[in-house]
């Protein structure tokens, strides 16, 4: 994609046959992680492709941990066990929020002092929520105004703290949890909203004990981590862009081999299949507490949502292409409680309604989110990626049928967390 940073989208007639999903980014950030504080070799079976992973790769490797890609394809992570090596450089976290804020939990409980650094667009996120619990449990972290990056982490002694975050986030989660491994006590983290379980459902994998209730999760520090082998579920969230472009057309069908299926993911098929689209999922299997299997998507009447409340955390890394979708639906789209996605890669709320408008569609914007009405006719336009991925990618799928060419602008920002999207685009679309 490197040499793609402006790509033209043609309108299509339908969207049919097989695509293949990579690797789960969620997943493979947390797996490399705890990989790397693991004793012995991990492997990891179609890791992650996206570019925010081998940022989490990269880190690793400055913190002594050697990495491979095995004959077979496997990632493979030489764990040191919970005492890593401190890094000569500054840690490179490039555009990955999901680096930084996760990884720090790991530094927070190391007996060094380490810097972690992003791209432009990394650099203007806040990350002031995972400072704060980080601090509660002993850590010291230094941060540019405004608790934004680069973050300086002086690691040490951590104690267990009983955390309730104002703002339900899966990497916030996470974060605290592996610095749980590290503090004396049990540490528990009690969230507004549950939120994906892949960071316990990943320590689990790895020999730990994590309690967990309703939106309670717990740890006991001091646990040790044992390599694992395991191959990583196709990404839902990339496999959303897909599952959409089957609901623009009432004839498409397309099959998605190997998706993640977990429950606190799932919610997105569940929206999918009341605005009308067609679902069965088949070959249903578990690895390592993660649900797995085939999904088949089929046309139909493309009806409007209301996304609110805990639909809003469950499906935040998908309303960029709901919503560049919403004009073709019958009802059209709402989406609030969404102020999160106004500090993503980009301001996702003003991304959209910016794109939208450039393509003729009515649009509100409004402080947590959009109002989209539905039967709107689109044309092809001049967009801009904005530096974001998923918003470079859901405007690649409005424009399959919007009336003329579409031209993105940045396009090569989907290698972030896709870096085939549009090779794996052309395979199923009918022009």
């Amino acid at each position: 994609m490197a040499d793609r940073p402006t790509v033209i989208v043609r309108p299509a007639r339908s969207v049919r046959g097989l695509a293949r999903i990579p690797g789960d980014k969620s997943i493979s950030h947390r797996y490399a992680m705890l990989a790397s504080i693991a004793e012995g070799t991990s492997r990891f079976h179609n890791f992650s492709a996206a570019l925010d992973c081998y940022s989490t790769l990269g880190c690793v490797r400055a913190l002594g941990c050697e990495w491979k890609r095995a004959d077979d394809g496997a990632i493979e992570v030489q764990g040191r066990g919970p005492r890593l090596s401190a890094p000569a450089e500054r840690l490179d976290c490039g555009n990955s929020g999901s680096t930084m804020r996760m990884l720090s939990g790991v530094l927070a409980g190391q007996q060094f002092e380490s810097e972690m650094f992003g791209d432009e667009s990394l650099s203007r996120r806040p990350m002031a929520r995972i400072m704060t619990p980080l601090s509660q449990m002993g850590a010291r972290i230094e941060a540019r105004d405004g608790g934004r990056p680069p973050l300086r982490i002086r690691g040490g002694s951590l104690k267990a703290i009983h955390y309730k975050p104002d703002v339900a986030s899966a990497q916030v989660k996470s974060c605290v949890l592996f610095a749980g491994l590290f503090a004396e006590g049990e540490t528990i983290v009690e969230e507004p909203i549950r939120t994906r379980d892949h960071g316990e459902l990943a320590l689990r994998a790895f020999g730990a004990e994590v309690g967990r209730t309703a939106n309670i999760a717990r740890i006991r520090g001091g646990q040790k981590l044992s390599a694992i082998e395991a191959r990583v579920p196709g990404d839902l969230s990339s496999a959303a862009f897909f599952l959409c472009a089957a609901a623009l057309f009432p004839d498409s069908q397309v099959t998605l081999p190997g998706i993640l299926m977990n429950p606190t993911r799932a919610r997105l098929l569940d929206i999918l299949i009341l605005m009308g689209l067609k679902i069965s999922v088949a070959q249903l299997e578990e690895h390592h507490g993660e649900l797995i299997g085939a999904i088949e998507a089929r046309g139909g009447t493309w009806r409007g949502a209301v996304i609110s409340g805990a639909d809003t955390a469950a499906l935040i890394d998908e309303i960029p292409v709901l919503a560049a979708m919403a004009p073709y639906t019958e009802d059209g789209l709402e989406v609030r409680d969404a102020k999160e996605l106004r500090v993503k890669e980009s301001d996702r709320i003003a991304a959209v309604a910016t794109n939208l408008r450039k393509m003729g569609a009515e649009v509100e914007e409004l402080p947590d989110g959009l109002r989209i009405p539905g039967r709107q006719r689109l044309h092809g336009a001049e967009l801009d990626s904005f530096g974001d991925h998923r918003i470079a990618m859901a405007f690649a799928i409005a424009a399959l049928r919007a009336e003329g060419e579409t031209t993105i602008h940045g396009a090569d920002a989907a290698g972030v967390s896709y870096p085939a999207f549009f090779e794996e685009l052309e395979t199923v679309v009918g022009l």
